[in-house]
């Protein structure tokens, strides 16, 4: 992480902390529901709309896109500084600087299954209209994201569980083709599975953050969206799931 290999430059001065999300006391104080999200001390300096993802096509985010070299130094850049600042007892400058919760928010909220029309991996027709009448399960993942990987076994348990019952679509985002097709190779063949484009995610109310998984009801409205991938991810979607199925 970025954010540790910073702290590391301090030599013990500043201490670098995980918190797992749905975990973080300080990211519910802010009201943050997506990740990445950075804070030094109890300052929130960072959000996940900063580090872009689809939004940052757009000019949203000020590290977007974040796989580029010169956004991540930009990032250690601003980090510093604020350790900086804090350390010399000006903390107030970086509160002034970076606002409050107000600025914490991710994404904007869906009611319902948005439209949207793609071609998934067998290069078959996708799309939300096939989808109606049933409860959907979207999930937005990364081929460069270890903690997405359970949840993509645990989706294709789900789909054998359920069967037709159960629409359940998987959708890769900024992972390069080859390395999409390879990580499916070992994963369930029931699961629909797709390349996300910039339209797609932005359909969804822009994703910020890998795992996001989307679950709507029969009548298409919006049940849940779970964020992240906390130890009880899978447990909390099932409860959620069978809710809607009944």
């Amino acid at each position: 992480m970025l954010a540790q290999e910073v702290a590391a430059k301090y030599q013990g001065k500043v201490e670098f902390r995980n918190e797992n999300f749905g975990a973080s006391k300080l990211a519910d104080h802010f009201g943050v529901k997506g990740y990445p999200a950075v804070f030094i001390d109890d300052i929130l300096v960072a959000v996940p709309r900063d580090f872009g993802y689809f939004g940052g096509e757009d000019g949203k985010g000020r590290y977007a896109p974040w796989r580029n070299a010169e956004n991540q130094n930009k990032y250690k850049a601003d980090l510093t500084r604020m350790i900086d600042l804090i350390l010399a007892g000006k903390e107030e400058e970086v509160r002034k600087e970076r606002g409050g919760p107000a600025d914490a928010g991710e994404g904007d909220a869906i009611a319902s299954l948005p439209k949207f029309s793609i071609t998934d991996v067998a290069g078959h027709p996708l799309t939300s209209e096939e989808l109606s009448g049933r409860p959907v399960i979207v999930e937005f993942w990364a081929t460069w994201c270890p903690p997405c990987r359970s949840t993509l076994e645990w989706l294709g348990e789900l789909k054998q569980k359920y069967g037709d019952n159960l629409a359940v679509v998987a959708l890769a985002i900024e992972s390069p083709d080859d390395e999409v097709r390879a990580t499916l190779k070992s994963l369930s063949p029931d699961v629909r599975w797709a390349v996300g484009d910039a339209n797609t995610g932005r359909a969804f109310g822009d994703i910020v953050s890998v795992p996001t998984m989307f679950l709507f009801d029969r009548g298409g409205k919006t049940a849940h969206v779970f964020y992240g991938a906390p130890p009880d991810l899978h447990q909390e979607a099932e409860k959620r799931l069978e809710a809607v199925m009944r």
